[in-house]
């Protein structure tokens, strides 16, 4: 059974940071994309980040380059996800998804098993 936890999800101010963390188990695929969701109150879930498993290449959406980062521990299955500079506008339920698919990453559609979600909450 394929099981996905994240976890440091908290309450921290603007300009503050926070990591992420989302370990992966019972997965026995080895070329797959760990992406970083959120989605905030009121508004649809969006894609933030992802990183190729096998050649651990990353990506971004707009709204976070150069403030967040992605990164991977493969002996621990384990991804991160180092948000700095938080703003306000970063608040939201954050999900971490596994995917084997070669579609863009941000489908969230070819994602095929997701964790329970961490709330991050950055106040002005």
């Amino acid at each position: 059974e394929v099981q996905v936890v994240e976890s440091g999800g908290g309450l921290v101010q603007a300009g503050g940071s926070l990591k992420l963390s989302c370990t992966v188990s019972g997965f026995t695929f080895d070329d797959y994309h760990i992406g970083w969701f959120r989605q905030a109150p009121g508004k649809e879930r969006e894609g933030v980040s992802c990183i190729n498993h096998r050649d651990r290449s990353t990506y971004y959406a707009d709204s976070v380059e150069g403030r967040f980062t992605i990164s991977s521990d493969n002996a621990a299955n384990t991804v991160y996800l180092r948000m700095d500079s938080l703003i306000p506008e970063d608040t939201a339920v954050y999900y971490c998804a596994v995917s084997t698919s070669n579609v863009a990453w941000y489908v969230q559609s070819e994602y095929d098993y997701w964790g329970q979600g961490t709330q991050v909450s950055v106040s002005s």
